[in-house]
């Protein structure tokens, strides 16, 4: 089966609420990173978000079958292969974000920031949505700031689980509006 790039976002956002349930699903793994740096530990903080992200996908899926959608995209929809380059992407810069993380601890999550907010710009096209930009860049630019400035673990914790949080109810609400089947124009600025 053939599709057009409209069509593949149209799928993956029909599919995966517009990704609106793993941006929660991240969020939930960010507030318990930055709950941990609260009262255990950075180290500790670090492992419960790599713990945490592992769980991402699979909790995100479960929150897409209680809000209705199916979970899934169609087999032969070209952009899931996209989704997991990405995926690997993610994985394989993880080992740069924890030596980051044995310098400075705060910097484990400030390179986490940078490297997802990598991700969500990929995730512009995967869904034909602009608002990933946003996401994207608002990350990758907290991550920027905040590494710069040698936050500590908590505090850079936090600030991913908050604008997760912030994005995931905009995705929600662009979501059930209907607002979601905007294309991305592959071919213009």
């Amino acid at each position: 089966m053939d599709m057009s790039v409209s069509e593949a976002q149209a799928d993956m956002r029909q599919g995966y609420y517009s990704g609106a349930t793993g941006i929660l699903a991240s969020a939930l793994a960010w507030s318990v990173a930055a709950g941990v740096a609260a009262f255990g530990s950075d180290q500790q903080a670090v492992w419960a978000l790599l713990i945490g992200g592992m769980l991402i996908f699979p909790v995100g899926l479960l929150i897409c079958k209680l809000m209705g959608a199916r979970g899934s995209h169609t087999k032969g929809n070209p952009l899931g292969q996209l989704a997991g380059a990405s995926t690997f992407w993610l994985i394989f810069s993880l080992p740069l974000a924890y030596a980051l993380g044995l310098q400075v601890s705060g910097w484990f999550f400030s390179a986490m920031l940078l490297i997802i907010g990598g991700r969500y710009l990929v995730f512009a096209t995967l869904y034909g949505m602009h608002l990933y930009w946003a996401l994207g860049l608002s990350l990758a630019a907290a991550g920027f700031a905040l590494g710069s400035s040698a936050a500590p673990a908590l505090v850079a914790a936090a600030s991913g689980a908050a604008l997760e949080l912030i994005y995931a109810i905009i995705f929600f609400i662009q979501h059930r509006l209907g607002c979601a089947p905007t294309p991305v124009d592959l071919m213009g600025p």
